[in-house]
């Protein structure tokens, strides 16, 4: 009778074990379609509205291969961003973006209007004492001091709303794993932020040195590429 009951207290704790992490992918919005046509074809970088969809919806069936089993997969997405491009493309964008996670129900979709939102969900979007965060991906436009969620889509070549590295301060420590990857796909965020993030989380940031290329994806599987004379740095 001991024997079971041990035994089945082993298989509980096995079952919790790899059911306590949350890995999170972070997609930010395109520039609206009217201000990518008032700069010169060479460089216009969100003809497509997709750029920051699709690499992440790549990147998170990886994750969901190679990560440990039970591992929850949250993919935040600015909603604002794709639903001002809806009206240039003539497409029902959010309408898409939630049928990802109906043909992946490994993904758990959740949208933010706000940096607020961000931060709230990444300190307590779930119990941060039994679930930590293993991995932080962010895609879309950056700078070397912040991921610009907005970038190009309210104001012409600005943003509106953003994770400055000096909100930061604001991010709990704590919630990650001590063991967390992060890695940033967007540009020059090697050159600032992974440092503050290092700084503030307790986990490296890989990020660019240079700029990221989100051009002729599909010849690469729907993997972000670098620009000549980029790198990849962890900080």
């Amino acid at each position: 009778m001991r024997l079971r009951l041990l035994l089945a207290f082993l298989a509980a704790s096995i079952t919790t074990a790899v059911a306590d992490t949350e890995y999170i992918v972070v997609s930010g919005g395109p520039a609206v379609r009217e201000f990518e046509d008032l700069r010169k074809p060479n460089e216009q970088h969100d003809r497509w509205w997709g750029n920051f969809i699709r690499t992440a919806r790549v990147r998170m069936q990886e994750i969901h291969k190679t990560a440990p089993a039970g591992t929850q997969i949250t993919w935040l997405v600015y909603r604002d961003g794709y639903v001002r491009r809806s009206a240039s493309e003539r497409q029902p964008l959010t309408q898409n973006i939630e049928s990802v996670p109906k043909a992946y129900p490994f993904i758990k979709l959740v949208w933010f209007r706000s940096t607020d939102e961000l931060i709230r969900y990444i300190n307590s979007g779930k119990s941060r004492w039994s679930t930590k965060i293993s991995g932080f991906e962010y895609f879309g436009h950056s700078n070397m001091y912040s991921f610009m969620f907005d970038y190009s889509s309210d104001v012409y070549a600005n943003s509106t709303c953003w994770l400055h590295q000096a909100d930061l301060g604001r991010i709990h420590g704590s919630a990650f794993a001590k063991n967390a990857y992060c890695k940033s796909w967007g540009c020059h965020t090697a050159e600032s932020m992974s440092t503050a993030w290092r700084r503030q989380t307790g986990v490296p940031l890989v990020g660019a040195k240079g700029k990221t290329d989100y051009s002729h994806m599909h010849e690469r599987g729907w993997h972000v590429g670098l620009s000549p004379g980029s790198r990849w740095i962890e900080r």
